[in-house]
């Protein structure tokens, strides 16, 4: 009884959530849950990422286990109230079996004692060869003293008669107490199975109800343990993230700057292009000045469109998260996943999405393994690409061409998983890498 008391603020509890639906699609929602939440923290450190979702999916199913708590408590109270009604029905019934039991005792010592009185008239009837009483009637010497033994024959024969009827009623009595008593045994043991198959139930209930609250109680600890777990490794994985979004502010000046540059050599290139065109015409022209037919494109390569393809594909692996903005469950607060995601096994190749030049390689903190490549002015506009997470990286400076393997698929840095992390920059800002795939 003391569990079931000790259960009773875990039954308020529970009786505050919704009753559970089917334990096992409650714990496919869990699992979808988790997933889920797997998805949101790929740009997050595995420790972390690890706690979370360990903490996320006991919460998932505490309400499960206060119900189950509630539901086995339910049912050892019950059990103890059937266990109760049914000692108290045997014991009834033992108490009817003992009252039966004295009344046979006394019963069977009455029958004992007119048996024995039957007996000694039996003697002594015997021994007078049944004439006694008679002989003592006609050997009387006056009428009066006849009469006076002949009643007392009577009253003699008339005890005997009695004793003889109430021998038979006692015998009667005694055979039907013994009848009932056989009966109330049968009862008894009846009810003594009863009382100890519902003491068992009752038993079994209060041990369904003890593991229940220990089920809870580990879920409840393992929830602490789990939640100091998250608030622990939060604060690393916090200065992780501020030195990735420094490296991401250092990444956006770089390549501005080197877009900048870029722009500013291709305008002195067509300056000077232009400039050598108009004195060749005018040696030609015998010093006129020629008008040039048209400006110039713009330097660098050129894109069939912002969504025309100029990018390859860096991995063959599944997409498995998109640019976009994001809430994410730990930080609580929206934050850009600013590339894109695909899955494969760790190892698989990386290759340059186009040709370009290696401005970066090595370890770039949260990003891990990272290579960032240059492809210089693309459709007017500074372009680079980022990858991130690698395993190992094959080719760390010079000049690349598309196609050509940059490193290994892997897991470093905040990583939740084997994935390339693929990044797109347009004049240092990060871009939906589809808007050039």
């Amino acid at each position: 009884m003391a569990l079931l008391c000790a259960g009773a603020l875990a039954i308020t509890t529970a009786q505050a959530t919704p009753s559970a639906a089917d334990p096992n699609k409650e714990k496919l929602k869990v699992d979808a849950r988790v997933e889920q939440l797997k998805e949101l923290l790929d740009d997050t450190s595995q420790d972390l990422s690890a706690a979370y979702v360990a903490l996320e999916a006991t919460k998932g199913r505490l309400p499960a286990a206060r119900i189950a708590l509630a539901d086995a408590v339910s049912k050892a109270l019950a059990a103890d109230r059937a266990n109760s009604v049914a000692a108290q029905e045997f014991e009834a019934a033992k108490a009817s079996e003992d009252k039966a039991q004295a009344q046979l005792s006394a019963t069977t010592m009455q029958v004992s004692a007119s048996r024995t009185r039957v007996a000694q008239f039996a003697a002594q009837v015997y021994q007078e060869q049944g004439f006694g009483q008679l002989d003592m009637a006609l050997s009387s010497t006056d009428p009066q003293q006849f009469a006076d033994r002949l009643a007392l024959v009577d009253t003699v024969m008339g005890v005997q008669g009695e004793t003889m009827e109430r021998l038979a009623t006692e015998q009667a009595s005694l055979t039907a107490l013994e009848d009932h008593l056989s009966a109330l045994r049968a009862d008894s043991a009846e009810k003594k199975e009863q009382a100890e198959a519902a003491l068992a139930r009752a038993e079994s209930a209060r041990d369904d109800a003890a593991r229940a609250k220990a089920d809870l109680d580990q879920l409840a600890a393992n929830q602490a343990a789990q939640a100091r777990a998250v608030a622990d490794k939060l604060v690393a994985n916090k200065a992780r993230l501020a030195t990735m979004q420094a490296e991401q502010e250092r990444l956006k000046k770089v390549l501005a700057q080197r877009a900048e540059e870029a722009r500013r050599a291709a305008a002195a290139r067509r300056a000077e292009e232009a400039r050598k065109a108009a004195a060749s015409r005018r040696a030609a022209g015998g010093g006129k000045t020629a008008t040039s037919p048209g400006g110039s494109s713009g330097g660098g390569d050129e894109a069939p469109g912002r969504s025309g393809g100029y990018l390859s594909a860096p991995s063959s692996g599944r997409i498995s998260s998109e640019f976009g903005q994001r809430f994410h469950p730990i930080y609580q607060y929206w934050k850009l996943h600013a590339g894109r995601d695909y899955a494969a096994p760790c190892g698989s190749p990386i290759r340059a999405a186009a040709d370009g030049t290696i401005i970066m390689a090595g370890d770039g903190g949260g990003y891990g393994n990272r290579v960032v490549i240059d492809h210089g002015i693309v459709s007017g506009d500074g372009l680079a690409t980022t990858y991130n997470h690698m395993q190992s990286i094959r080719k760390r400076s010079g000049s690349i061409s598309r196609g050509d393997v940059v490193g290994y698929v892997g897991t470093t840095g905040t990583s939740t998983g084997c994935h390339l992390h693929f990044e797109a920059l347009q004049d240092g800002d990060f871009v939906d890498p589809r808007r050039w795939l």
